[in-house]
């Protein structure tokens, strides 16, 4: 009698009827989890978060001179860095709210007005006709827009813990994969009129808004996701007692280490007193300034004369050298990292890639004694290596942040590592 009491199960996963976050938890119990369809609206969701960031770019600094603002060549930067700015210090001013909000009442809803958010404002801000509207419209997508910390918090909980690399992976995938198409639309689409005569005539509505076209195309892949998006799994619990606190008591009671009950109670407390967060936050914090420095410095440093220790690239070297880079982060994504994480653990992961990046980065001044063939496989041999260090980094650290955290406390806890991750892009 006794054997066959403690052989039962101390506490019983309770399911709600009418709970969606049941019913996802019931999928992942039955191996359902992992589908096409829950990783398509990943992509779409963090690709219409990616593309507005990106696709105005190649043409911002024509928008800007088209004003007829600046008074110098040199005005013409300072007033775009304005409009490029703008975007990024709505979203770090907002973030924790959407995030604080999408723990409340859900993954969903932030993520429906976020993509709706960009068709509205995208579009406008493609219709500006003085600087401080297209200052306003990408002001405004930035503050309304919340969904990047909402969807890591989605893309954890949708699937098995044995699964969340994938999640995590996908979301790091599709933001680079945006990053890359993003400014493929601005520089092919923008001034149709003067790139496509044969198709945009001169004199019509083209002509008076010439980067129109770029941002209605993004508006209008916003507006398809959010109709797909109707469908989108909600995870969130809507009652108190959650199955993950259940697994939770169930681990204390029949008998986890002490380590395991620190990291429980702790996972309790205030998110700024939650020591495992905040440590995985500020590791990335420092990488993501490291990632935008170099995002900035690289261009630039490609672009420059020889005589002033640069490359001597044009735009298109540039644009292969990145778009080389943007297709080895996807195949590494979704094929290797799942496979790399587990056999050396997120933590190891993060410092391997970590010392591995400093000699690498030190290598980049001595290309400038290269020269053809053999600068442009270093080039982009480096690239590679620096931007898949970065993103398994970044993806290993998501990893670590949406395990030390709750469900109640994940939407808020992905949004404040997204503030110093956009703070530092206002910045």
């Amino acid at each position: 009698m006794e054997e066959e009491t403690f052989e039962k199960p101390l506490l019983k996963k309770n399911y709600h009827e009418n709970c969606p976050g049941c019913k996802v938890d019931q999928a992942k119990e039955l191996k359902k989890d992992v589908s096409f369809r829950n990783l398509s609206y990943i992509w779409l969701a963090v690709l219409c978060g990616t593309l507005p960031v990106a696709s105005f770019f190649p043409f911002v600094y024509f928008m800007v001179k088209d004003f007829n603002i600046a008074e110098t060549e040199e005005d013409i930067s300072t007033y775009a860095g304005y409009v490029g700015s703008s975007m990024m210090l709505g979203r770090s001013l907002t973030s924790i709210l959407w995030g604080m909000i999408s723990d409340r009442y859900g993954r969903k809803p932030v993520i429906i007005i976020g993509i709706i958010t960009v068709v509205i404002f995208n579009t406008l801000f493609g219709l500006s006709t003085n600087l401080w509207m297209a200052v306003s419209m990408r002001f405004l997508l930035g503050c309304l827009n919340g969904l990047l910390g909402p969807i890591k918090a989605y893309a954890t909980e949708i699937f098995r813990e044995e699964e969340q690399a994938l999640g995590l992976s996908t979301v790091v995938a599709a933001w680079g994969v945006g990053l890359v198409i993003g400014p493929a639309l601005g520089g092919y689409l923008a001034q149709p009129v003067l790139k496509y005569p044969h198709i945009f005539p001169k004199g019509s509505f083209w002509d008076r808004f010439p980067y129109f076209l770029p941002c209605f195309i993004i508006s209008a892949f916003a507006f398809a996701s959010a109709i797909a998006c109707i469908w989108l799994p909600e995870t969130l619990h809507n009652h108190k007692d959650s199955i993950e606190s259940t697994k939770n008591v169930e681990a204390l009671e029949v008998g986890s280490s002490e380590a395991d009950k620190d990291r429980m109670i702790q996972r309790d407390k205030s998110i700024f007193r939650n020591w495992p967060l905040m440590s995985s936050i500020i590791v990335y914090c420092i990488f993501s300034l490291h990632d935008v420095a170099y995002q900035e410095v690289f261009s630039l440093w490609a672009l420059s004369p020889l005589r002033l220790g640069g490359l001597n690239f044009t735009t298109d070297n540039v644009g292969n050298v990145l778009a080389i880079s943007g297709v080895a982060i996807l195949i590494f994504q979704l094929t290797l990292y799942r496979s790399v994480q587990k056999a050396c653990g997120p933590i190891n992961l993060v410092r391997i890639t970590g010392v591995l990046s400093i000699p690498l980065l030190q290598c980049f001044p001595f290309m400038t004694m290269l020269s053809g063939f053999t600068l442009d496989i270093v080039i982009n041999i480096a690239s590679i290596l620096k931007n898949v260090m970065i993103e398994t980094i970044a993806t290993s650290l998501f990893l670590l942040q949406n395990k030390a955290v709750k469900q109640h406390q994940r939407g808020t806890a992905n949004s404040i590592a997204m503030t110093d991750y956009l703070g530092h892009k206002s910045i």
